[in-house]
């Protein structure tokens, strides 16, 4: 892999480092939404959720498809669901399981 590479993935990675974003890219990881869904459903104003999407479909996250006057967004691929909730899932588990190797 080259270092573009790698610096294209730490990108994604820089993108994924906020909280807000990854309830957005979870949401959409059920189904796509509008940005008035993504509000109600994060309890986020307009404003913040309009920015997290110009911020995830420039990182090309995620897609948008214009019906009309609604814009719907989905994720591009599932490869960042599968992150996201990977990520979700290591945080529930038991916090004795990530003690258990101490020597890191």
């Amino acid at each position: 892999m080259s270092m573009n590479r790698w610096e294209q993935a730490a990108e994604i990675f820089s993108v994924l480092g906020n909280a807000h974003r990854l309830a957005i890219l979870e949401t959409l990881a059920h189904s796509p939404a509008r940005v008035g869904d993504l509000v109600d459903q994060l309890a986020l104003s307009q404003p913040a959720v309009s920015q997290h999407l110009r911020v995830l479909r420039a990182a090309q996250l995620v897609d948008f498809e214009r019906h009309g006057r609604e814009i719907i967004y989905r994720l591009r691929d599932q490869h960042v669901a599968h992150i996201v909730g990977d990520a979700l899932k290591h945080v529930a588990e038991e916090p004795h399981a990530h003690s258990a190797n101490t020597d890191d």
